[in-house]
């Protein structure tokens, strides 16, 4: 990634912040007591499914116009470990747009304020030929789209 000055990426996105609520549940933790790391994936994922019906693209809707985001990378970085009932933010932002993809940025923040994970998933912005099932095909991303995104 080039990094311009300022600190800036080339191509970062200047994207409202969606916030997730979540709390580790007991059949979320390993042996230890501590998260089970897949836990995290499933948080990103709803985070990600969150934004998008907050800008008013829910999973009916996407369903109803044959739409789709399919993840294809996902990584995290554990920063501390969360414990059973600790309750947690996902804070969840578009950090780049590409023609057909996007990456997400997620972090997930304990109420104290410490930072959990930071994690990131690519996804693809793409459309089913005849629903699901059918061959799914990258469609470009819209200004439109993006727009719903942009802090104010």
């Amino acid at each position: 990634m080039l990094i311009l000055s300022g600190g800036v990426s080339e191509n970062e996105f200047n994207s409202k912040v969606f916030i997730h609520p979540v709390q580790l549940r007991w059949g979320e933790c390993d042996p230890a007591g501590i998260i089970f790391y897949p836990t995290y994936f499933l948080w990103f994922d709803a985070a990600a499914w969150n934004m998008f019906a907050q800008v008013g693209y829910r999973a009916k809707r996407m369903r109803a116009e044959q739409l789709a985001m399919p993840l294809v990378a996902a990584g995290c970085e554990f920063k501390h470990p969360a414990e059973q009932e600790d309750r947690a933010e996902v804070r969840s932002r578009i950090a780049r747009w590409g023609r057909k993809s996007f990456v997400l940025a997620h972090d997930v923040v304990r109420v104290d304020g410490t930072l959990l994970a930071a994690g990131s998933e690519t996804r693809v912005w793409g459309r089913y030929a005849n629903g699901p099932g059918t061959p799914l095909k990258g469609q470009p991303i819209t200004d439109d789209l993006k727009e719903l995104f942009r802090a104010k």
